[in-house]
């Protein structure tokens, strides 16, 4: 084993905390906020699988101890393998005790933070509490710091490693090239740049993150122990097929990749080799000076659970299987839009449809029941147009292979409220026009401020047709149609008299859509009355 290698998963989780810390260093909008939830999340499940991976470690430590007959030497590196777990299991649990407090401090009073019903997390977008509680002399984030940075140098002592193999885990911006000279990021401390103007789930994020660092520090370690008793070595009494898998865990749609070769180094091998039954194309690598064929192993993962491939490789006429285990999870469809969980029918609803996990492996094909799927210039870009009402079944597709759904429900346009704009000359609906005066009225419609605010290029409305009647003790004195919005109401000033009353009634309105085509909309059965109160 080696510890000194990034792998693809601790290099995507570099990038996430980067963007992470981006996104907060630029005050993100609330619908973006929600998205750290997801960030902590898919942390949490990298954590974990980390801490089981070094327990396997720590294993196979310990069997190869064993069969090298327990010498003192092994034992103690076997010891200090099983300190390095305690200790990395001890800071773990004061980590995860801060988020429980973050959880339960901005909960508003619930025991752990979290909504029974929803699960969800209710302080998210809270920013005070979770940076007054890391910030400052007195906060937690202090002792955190010195937590971690401790937890670096133990690793350094028990490993005998240069210090520059495990640096300090908490670092300031200037600690960091992509904050040390921005002029919004520069000179803040370790808590100030992780958990100042945090909200609640971003500094949860923030907290799984480091988590994952320290585990990644810990295989590194393990690693190191575990080459010096020669656990990191395999070694062979026999010959059999050999997988190395980038990865036994793969998102759906992402790319499951492993090299299949023969255990053994001699020239005259011409192995052929199988993946299900299928021959696979031959490369060639180099091994401690040997030259070692495997079978290039790829194809892009399918649905969930657990999953297996047969492995099989023909040599001089004997034939060696296997069967190969790997583990297929449902990667966290992340979606930007106004509206996460309702769509508008026959409306130009924009989403964003991005899949962290699949990083840039990521090639969507979007899809839905029941609607239009118009792609957009981005990747991930839709906008989806519901013909009916009822669910909306989005399909999000990566490479061929199913990501996963997202069930939309489809609600009616509302109705626009209308609005009549008197020149404060003339008067105002509430007590009265000028007869002479009110010469002149605009009759507007406004959209629903959630319909407006969800789809603004659909939720334009004009007023096409408004009836107007001046009406004198209960009989029309003057009336006239008019095919515009903004009305002239000379005629009528001349006849209007104290007492009279204007009836406006909306005959018809056009919404224009986000295509800009306009089409009718069935006008509110309202009527609009303004009293003349003067000549």
């Amino acid at each position: 084993m080696s510890g000194g290698r990034q792998s693809p998963r601790d290099k995507m989780i570099g990038m996430m905390y980067l963007v992470l810390t981006a996104l907060l260093a630029l005050q993100v909008s609330n619908a973006v906020l929600e998205k750290f939830i997801f960030i902590d999340q898919a942390l949490t499940r990298m954590a974990d699988e980390y801490g089981k991976k070094n327990t396997q470690t720590i294993t196979g430590i310990q069997a190869q101890v064993a069969k090298r007959n327990n010498l003192e030497a092994d034992v103690a590196i076997l010891n200090i393998a099983k300190e390095i777990r305690t200790e990395t299991a001890g800071i773990i649990t004061k980590m995860s005790d801060i988020k429980k407090e973050m959880a339960i401090i901005t909960g508003a009073g619930d025991p752990d933070g979290y909504d029974d019903e929803t699960g969800a997390l209710i302080g998210a977008k809270d920013y005070d509490k979770v940076g007054t509680m890391m910030v400052g002399p007195e906060g937690k984030g202090k002792q955190l710091q010195k937590d971690l940075n401790a937890y670096s140098k133990f690793l350094t002592e028990k490993t005998g490693e240069p210090e520059d193999r495990f640096p300090k885990l908490a670092k300031g911006a200037e600690g960091y090239p992509e904050f040390a000279n921005d002029p919004n990021q520069k000179g803040k401390n370790f808590s100030q740049l992780f958990f100042e103007n945090t909200p609640t789930a971003a500094g949860m994020a923030t907290m799984s993150y480091l988590e994952t660092e320290i585990l990644n520090y810990e295989r590194v370690a393990l690693a190191i122990l575990a080459d010096s008793v020669g656990a990191g070595e395999v070694s062979f009494d026999k010959i059999f097929p050999l997988i190395r898998a980038e990865s036994n865990v793969v998102a759906a749609g992402a790319k499951y990749k492993a090299e299949m070769f023969i255990a053994a180094s001699s020239s005259a091998l011409n192995p052929v080799m199988y993946k299900d039954g299928k021959a696979l194309p031959l490369s060639q690598m180099s091994i401690a000076g040997n030259d070692i064929k495997f079978g290039q192993v790829e194809f892009s993962a399918s649905g969930s659970g657990e999953k297996s491939y047969k492995a099989k490789i023909e040599l001089d006429g004997k034939v060696y299987e296997d069967v190969i285990n790997y583990t297929v999870i449902k990667p966290s469809i992340l979606i930007s839009s106004s509206a996460l969980s309702a769509l508008w029918k026959n409306c130009g609803n924009a989403l964003n449809v991005q899949v962290p996990l699949l990083g840039t492996s990521y090639n969507p094909s979007i899809s839905a029941t029941n609607a239009t799927v118009v792609p957009g210039g981005g990747k991930g870009e839709v906008t989806i147009i519901p013909k009916t009402r009822g669910k909306v079944v989005m399909t999000v597709r990566s490479n061929g292979a199913t990501v996963g759904t997202k069930t939309f429900s489809v609600k009616e346009i509302p109705l626009p409220k209308y609005e009549l704009v008197i020149p404060s000359s003339a008067g105002n609906m509430a007590d009265g026009v000028k007869g002479r005066a009110f010469r002149q009225v605009t009759v507007n419609a406004k959209a629903e401020p959630s319909f407006a605010s969800d789809v603004p290029k659909d939720a334009r409305y004009r007023v096409r047709e408004v009836e107007v009647k001046l009406v004198r003790n209960g009989d029309p004195v003057k009336v006239q149609t008019f095919k515009k919005n903004k009305i002239t109401l000379t005629q009528f000033a001349q006849q209007a008299r104290k007492g009279d009353i204007y009836i406006f009634t909306i005959k018809r309105v056009v919404r224009t859509n986000f295509q800009n085509k306009s089409e009718n909309v069935r006008a509110r059965n309202e009527i609009y009355k303004v009293l003349v109160k003067s000549n």
